[in-house]
């Protein structure tokens, strides 16, 4: 059990209606990646919750209007009418933008959506999930529904941080 960071420290750092589920997750996990020292807790807990809008976000939002699509990923929306036809299509969005890159393969593939940003620090990419997976000895299917309880969400922010 790590005394480092007690639940009301992390209540004080984190304002989120599920905090005793985010302690309780944290707590056994933080000692086994080495996040041991009052410095390393806090930059890790910052940096998580600056990634997840204070724990919140645990999935990625990939739900954009055309003129952000153009504004946020402009390489991949260079016109107008592209962005028109892949506005508010979330997995169309991810698709796109995370295709043969990362590990993943070409949109039609349809692994930007399957391995879209997840956990506290938004793994993303076949790449990571497979080497997160791997670390656990799980598949990737396996890691992305782990990704989402608030366990997963924290080991797999432990793991990338490490």
């Amino acid at each position: 059990m790590s005394t480092i960071l007690t639940r009301e420290q992390l209540k004080q750092m984190v304002k989120n209606p599920h905090i005793d589920h985010w302690y309780d997750a944290l707590e056994q996990l933080l000692d086994d990646y080495e996040i041991n020292t009052p410095q390393r807790v806090a930059a890790f807990i910052a940096q998580c919750a600056h990634e997840s809008g204070n724990f919140v976000f645990i999935k990625e939002n990939l739900n954009y209007k055309a003129v952000s699509l153009r504004k946020v990923f402009p390489k991949y929306f260079p016109t107008d009418a592209l962005a028109a036809e892949y506005a508010n299509k979330p997995e169309k969005i991810a698709n796109r933008v995370y295709a043969s890159r990362m590990g993943n393969g070409p949109e039609a593939s349809g692994d930007g959506w399957k391995y879209c940003g997840r956990g506290l620090i938004q793994l993303t990419g076949k790449d990571n999930y497979t080497f997160f997976a791997g670390s656990l000895g799980i598949s990737e299917e396996e890691a992305a529904e782990y990704l989402a309880t608030f366990e997963g969400a924290a080991q797999s922010a432990c793991w990338f941080w490490e």
